[in-house]
């Protein structure tokens, strides 16, 4: 039995561009052979020279590759985290030795940024895990797969071996994962069940916010059915996700005049304003901080034992008393 050094390089990892593939950019070339490292991680290694082409090293992403080429990307050493661990208490619903699946609570920011240092989900896996992160996922984001919205709520799956971060990744990337959600939108959703279609890109007016867009952006689409219905108030809904684009169903909607209650971001009034409501509900309505969205169900493959794992969490609190606040209204309208 050998040892491994905790500061050893992963193995390389190594593919070939396949024969009846056309010619295309190394860091896209890259993308598509190692599903299980982001491609801005790609653009990094490329640069530092740790990517090669038949063994001739290369550090420009746009170099082309040709049909048969041999691909190799050598990752550096793993980093140690800068993030701290912090003991913040967290729901998690499943652990073994390569994965857990957590509920995350709104407020809770998933990996450090600018504005976020600290108080984090990937603070919190620090002190949970110790050294037993996935470290593919970067200095910043230990173990993280996919994320979900500060104040969204709901299910995650987090890595805690490069193995599970690969397995997990290539789910999320050919979008065979099964991920339902609840949101409460605004308005009265007209059709039982149907689908919202469109691409999603950066808002031209406004950089920190996404957009339905006419040219470019990433295709996107949300499959929806209505759970129950207030009057003309509002309406329930569980969207699945058969793309994953930042703030999908937050767009979707409101891109379909029916945004989600609470959303800060994209938020409208409804058109006929709330001067009807009955002042309980416009109290719950002015305490309630965030988009009414929860993440409720995650199902997916075991990356290593492949059994199908599938999970779902309660709404959580706030939601359970806006959505009774706004079935008490419907009855008082009807």
């Amino acid at each position: 039995m050998s040892l491994t050094p905790a500061d050893a390089s992963p193995p390389t990892l190594a593919a070939i561009w396949p024969e009846d593939a056309l010619p295309a950019r190394l860091d896209k070339a890259c993308a598509a052979s190692f599903p299980g490292i982001s491609r801005s991680r790609l653009k990094a290694l490329i640069e530092d020279g740790r990517v090669s082409i038949d063994g001739g090293t290369l550090t420009d992403p746009s170099a082309k590759v040709k049909p048969g080429q041999g691909l190799s990307v050598a990752p550096p050493p793993p980093v140690p985290a800068e993030p701290q661990p912090e003991d913040i208490p967290l729901s998690i619903v499943y652990e073994d030795a390569d994965l857990l699946v957590l509920d995350k609570p709104p407020g809770l920011v998933v990996h450090p940024a600018a504005g976020n240092a600290a108080g984090t989900l990937v603070n919190a896996l620090l002190a949970h895990c110790g050294d037993g992160l996935s470290g593919i996922g970067g200095v910043k984001r230990p173990g993280i797969v996919h994320r979900i919205d500060k104040d969204t709520s709901g299910l995650m799956v987090v890595a805690k071996s490069d193995a599970a971060h690969a397995g997990l990744a290539a789910q999320f990337a050919a979008h065979t994962l099964d991920r339902a959600y609840t949101a409460l939108v605004w308005g009265w959703v007209a059709a039982e069940a149907g689908e919202i279609e469109g691409n999603i890109g950066r808002n031209p007016k406004d950089r920190k916010k996404m957009a339905v867009v006419k040219g470019g952006g990433k295709t996107a689409l949300t499959r929806y059915r209505v759970l129950e219905r207030f009057g003309r108030l509002a309406t329930l809904v569980e969207c699945r996700l058969a793309t994953g684009r930042t703030h999908q169903i937050r767009v979707h909607f409101a891109q379909c005049d029916h945004s989600l209650v609470g959303d800060p971001l994209y938020g409208r009034a409804p058109r006929h304003g709330m001067r009807n409501f009955p002042d309980n509900l416009k109290g719950f309505i002015d305490q309630f901080p965030r988009q009414a969205l929860h993440a409720h169900r995650i199902g997916f493959n075991h990356p290593i034992s492949n059994d199908f794992l599938s999970f779902e969490a309660p709404l959580p609190n706030d939601m359970q008393a806006l959505i009774a606040a706004f079935r008490e209204a419907a009855k008082i309208n009807t």
